[in-house]
C-alpha cells in the first residue's frame, strides 16, 4: 500500500503539467486577451472612444516600440511553449507571475482571499457531515416513516433551489425586511476595534446566510448517499446472520453495517477539498465576499491570465490531494481494501 500512495503522489507533477498547459494555451489563443484591451483602450483614449480597435500598424494609437513592450509585459513575445516553460520554472521557485489588474505578485492576491474560502469551505464541511451523517443513518432506520418523509421533502426542497437563488431571497427577507442579518461582507466595519468575543459574534452575524445558502446544496448528496448505501447493508445477509447470533440491531448497525455505508462518504470526501477555495462566485457576488471564487470568475472575465493560472494550479493540486485523502480513508474505513 505504501508503494500505492508513494506512485500517486509520483504522479501529481505531471498531472499538474498536463492541467496547466491545456488552460495556458486556452488562455494564449482565446480572443480579447489583455494585449488587445491595451490597444484597445489605447485608441480609445486616443479617438474619444468613438472608433474600434484596428490591426496594429493600421493607424494605431501606439508605436510598434510600444506594442513590442506590451507583448514583453504579457509575455506574448515568445511562442506558447517556450512561454509556458518560462512560467514553469518561476512556479518552480515559487513566482506565480504578477498580476495584470492588480499589479501585485499573483501569490499576495490569493493569499490575501484564502482565508475567506477557506473559513467558509471548512465550516460547510463540517457542518455537512456531523449533520448528514446522523440524518442519513435516522432516514434508513425510520425508512417511509414520518420522519423520513418530511426530511426527504426538505432536503429536495433545498437541493432544487440554486443556492444565489436563495440567497436573493434570504437577504430581501431578512437583511432588508427584518434587519436582522447585514447585507454582505466578510465582516463589519468595526470589526477591528471590537474584542475577541466581539469579532467572533460579528464574524457568526455576517456568516448565517452565505452559510445556509452552501449548505443546502450538499445536504442532499451526502444524506441520500449514507441512507441508501446503510439500507442496502441493513438488508444484507451478514447483518441479519449477526442479529439472528444474537447482536443487537444497535450494534449491528454501528459496528457492522454503518462502516460498509461510509465508504462512498469516503470516496466522494477527497473531492469536497476543492470547496475549501473554489467556493461559489454568485453566492459571493450576492454577499459582497472577497473571496476565491469570486476572484476566478474576476480575473477570467478581466483576462487576469497569471491570477487564473495561479487559481488552477492550487485548485488543481488540492484535487489530486483530496483523491489520495480519499483512498487513505476508504482503506482505514474497508480494511479488506488493498491497494497494490
Amino acid at each position: 500500500m505504501r508503494d500505492y500512495f508513494l506512485r500517486r503522489l509520483l504522479l501529481i507533477p505531471p498531472t499538474l503539467i498536463g492541467i496547466t498547459v491545456i488552460v495556458f494555451i486556452i488562455t494564449r489563443l482565446v480572443p480579447g486577451g489583455p494585449l488587445e484591451r491595451a490597444l484597445m483602450e489605447a485608441q480609445q483614449m486616443n479617438l474619444g472612444g468613438g472608433a474600434g480597435m484596428r490591426s496594429a500598424g493600421q493607424n494605431m494609437a501606439i508605436s510598434q516600440d510600444q506594442l513590442d513592450r506590451l507583448q514583453e509585459y504579457y509575455g506574448f513575445d515568445k511562442p506558447i511553449l517556450v512561454s509556458y516553460v518560462d512560467w514553469l520554472g518561476k512556479v518552480a521557485t515559487g513566482d506565480l507571475g504578477s498580476s495584470y489588474r492588480y499589479n501585485e505578485p499573483v501569490w499576495d492576491v490569493i493569499k490575501d482571499r484564502f482565508p475567506v474560502s477557506l473559513y467558509y469551505g471548512l465550516v460547510t464541511l463540517i457542518i455537512t457531515y456531523l449533520v448528514c451523517i446522523p440524518l442519513g443513518v435516522l432516514k434508513a432506520i425510520k425508512h417511509r416513516t414520518v420522519v423520513d418523509n418530511i426530511s426527504s421533502i426538505l432536503i429536495f426542497v433545498g437541493y432544487a433551489i440554486p443556492g444565489y437563488a436563495l440567497g436573493s431571497l434570504l437577504l430581501l427577507y431578512f437583511s432588508v425586511k427584518l434587519e436582522w442579518f447585514p447585507m454582505g461582507g466578510f465582516y463589519s466595519l468595526q470589526f477591528a476595534s471590537k474584542g475577541t468575543w466581539g469579532q467572533i459574534t460579528d464574524l457568526i452575524h455576517h456568516s448565517v446566510l452565505p452559510l445556509l445558502c452552501y449548505l443546502v446544496g450538499s445536504f442532499a448528496l451526502v444524506t441520500l448517499l449514507l441512507k441508501n448505501h446503510l439500507m442496502d447493508n441493513l438488508a444484507a445477509d451478514y447483518i441479519r446472520t449477526a442479529v439472528a447470533k444474537g447482536v443487537s440491531f444497535r450494534k449491528s448497525v454501528t459496528h457492522h453495517a454503518m462502516r460498509n455505508s461510509l465508504i462512498p462518504i469516503a470516496t466522494t470526501f477527497g473531492q469536497n477539498i476543492t470547496l475549501l477555495v473554489s467556493g461559489s462566485f454568485l453566492i459571493e457576488t450576492i454577499f459582497d465576499i472577497d473571496g476565491f471564487g469570486l476572484l476566478g470568475l474576476t480575473a477570467i472575465l478581466d483576462r487576469d491570465y497569471p491570477v487564473v493560472m495561479g487559481i488552477v494550479l492550487l485548485a488543481s493540486l488540492l484535487l489530486l490531494i483530496g483523491n489520495i485523502l480519499s483512498d487513505i480513508l476508504v482503506a482505514i474505513v474497508d480494511p479488506r481494501i488493498r491497494f497494490h
